[in-house]
């Protein structure tokens, strides 16, 4: 991965998790995916491919207690380098909104890199397990990074009977919300009126 001057890696080590994450927001690669939740690792992948920067995770943690752990952990690193490769946010666009269908699912992603992390989560998100993973683990990733990353982060379940489409779906509009926000249009001013975000 190369390393822009919007590169970051960062690694999280606990009793439950251990976590690495490296992004970079100025180079597109093929993601690289290492988690022992092999569901968790498709949605990850799926998140790269569509964000389209550089995105390589490397983490464990302890799924047989509750797959939650290391699902939040990654979110809170991901988040993590998300800020930091974004630094001051100079010229970047701020925004990103997408709807994105995936088959009968449609789900809307929003968000504003506002340096006020928070989920907006609504809609009739199913709540049913896939592949043996509880699906009130997703929120707590979206949660997460969102609180890290200090994005304003809106997701609406429109629409979709598959819960694996749903949550999945979710992934890829975030990826394609986030490339939306964090390119870097013309000039180097901080986009927001108060100067500083």
């Amino acid at each position: 991965m190369s390393q822009s001057a919007r590169f970051a890696r960062l690694t999280r080590t606990t009793r439950e998790t251990a976590v690495t994450v490296e992004t970079d927001l100025d180079a597109a690669a093929a993601p690289r995916i290492a988690t022992n939740l092999p569901l968790f690792s498709h949605f990850l992948q799926a998140l790269g491919t569509h964000g389209r920067w550089s995105l390589a995770v490397d983490a464990t943690g302890d799924i047989e207690v509750d797959p939650h752990h290391l699902v939040e952990d990654v979110g809170i690193v991901l988040g993590q380098c998300v800020r930091q490769a974004l630094g001051e946010r100079r010229g970047i666009a701020r925004f990103g909104q997408r709807y994105l269908p995936m088959d009968e699912a449609l789900v809307l992603c929003a968000l504003d890199v506002s340096g006020r992390g928070q989920l907006y989560w609504a809609g009739p998100f199913p709540d049913r397990p896939v592949n043996g993973v509880s699906a009130e683990v997703w929120p707590e990733f979206f949660r997460a990074f969102a609180a890290q990353a200090g994005i304003t982060l809106h997701l609406r379940c429109v629409s979709g009977d598959n819960a694996h489409h749903v949550y999945e779906a979710a992934f890829k509009a975030l990826g394609q919300a986030l490339c939306e926000a964090v390119k870097t249009v013309a000039g180097t001013d901080i986009p927001s009126t108060k100067g500083v975000i």
